[in-house]
């Protein structure tokens, strides 16, 4: 019989959402509730003209859409099939059998699934109060510890830590650790975020970013990270060549470039998960400051969560089951549809 290598055959299958039957609406993977921008959905059809071509493998004209809206230089720029192809890419690049990848309690899963990969340990530091503690991360560095990993806003608590804390726990690590920085939400959190772009000239400091929320391309699989040079050298060594489709890479260039819909989006968004958010408090339940496009619910007990996820199940509302992350008694909800949202603040007022 054919076997796997040892590291893989370990592995369980990286954990995907359920989304039900047919016709469901799910509220279960942080997508946006709204289109992309109509000038990505024109590029996209202007776009289809040259699919007889592989994809620019530099990026070019997405590279430059980027520099117009970010402080970053091109030569930092590596683009990834979402955030994901990159994340994999650094933590295969720069850690192996014998070393730490050190991430937070609640932290994103896929982080822990690409240490495995690469034969790497996963280590988490404690989250008090669902947030991230740069005293608890700096108090888990070991001399095995090759990356540390944060998400900041994060995923799935949706909360944030000030960005001045991030570069605290820069400050404090040792140089010849490689802190990566996922501002996958960073767009919905108002906090400036130059200082973080800043770290990166250090050369021991990555930070990544997606389309996939603020900007509803989610589909198109558009990610972005900001790199030493030296760093991307060796991450791109792991990337696809032509890792991004002409399509997803106009749309992309086109929607990074229509900033006031993205912001709307954004406020809409926010709106949104704060009405609901304060239903949710005034009907008892626990639901963290969330500075995302989702929302988390905490209930008095994992069962009284997994009746809740039935409940809404039966009424064709997906939400995310959170006991893979350490939290039986929580729900994740993406902020959707403003009649899927009342209907589920309906479902969840009526249990209580």
């Amino acid at each position: 019989m054919i076997r796997a290598v040892n590291t893989v055959a370990a592995m369980d299958s990286y954990a995907l959402a359920d989304l039900g039957e047919p016709g469901a609406v799910s509220l279960a993977q942080n997508e946006s509730t709204f289109p992309p921008s109509p000038h990505a959905l024109s590029a996209a059809r202007t776009a289809m003209n040259g699919n007889e071509l592989y994809p620019d493998p530099d990026w070019r004209e997405l590279c430059t859409a980027i520099r117009e809206t970010h402080p970053v230089d091109r030569a930092q720029i590596l683009c990834g099939a979402g955030s994901m192809e990159l994340i994999g890419c650094i933590i295969r690049a720069y850690s192996g059998p014998g070393d730490t990848v050190l991430g937070t309690q609640y932290g994103y899963l896929f982080v822990a699934t690409a240490a495995q990969q690469a034969g790497s340990e996963y280590v988490r530091a404690p989250e008090p109060d669902l947030s991230v503690s740069v005293d608890a991360i700096l108090s888990r560095v070991s001399p095995s510890t090759r990356i540390v990993f944060v998400c900041n806003p994060g995923n799935p608590t949706g909360t944030r830590i000030p960005n001045a804390e991030i570069v605290r726990m820069r400050e404090s690590l040792s140089s010849d650790i490689l802190l990566v920085v996922d501002q996958a939400y960073a767009e919905f959190d108002d906090q400036d975020h130059a200082p973080i772009f800043i770290l990166v000239a250090r050369g021991d400091t990555v930070v990544t970013r997606t389309l996939s929320k603020a900007y509803g391309l989610a589909g198109a699989r558009v990610g972005w990270g900001v790199f030493p040079e030296h760093v991307s050298t060796e991450v791109r060594k792991l990337l696809n060549p032509n890792n991004i489709p002409l399509l997803s890479q106009c749309m992309a260039s086109a929607a990074l470039r229509d900033r006031a819909y993205m912001l709307d989006v954004v406020r809409k968004t926010s709106e949104r998960r704060e009405e609901i958010s304060e239903r949710l408090r005034q009907a008892g339940y626990v639901v963290p400051e969330s500075a995302t496009n989702f929302l988390l619910i905490r209930f008095p007990s994992a069962e009284a969560a997994t009746t809740a996820e039935e409940t809404l199940r039966s009424q064709g509302l997906i939400l995310r089951r959170m006991a893979g992350y350490g939290l039986p008694d929580c729900l994740r909800a993406t902020v959707g549809p403003a009649d899927a949202m009342d209907r589920m603040a309906k479902t969840l007022e009526a249990l209580k």
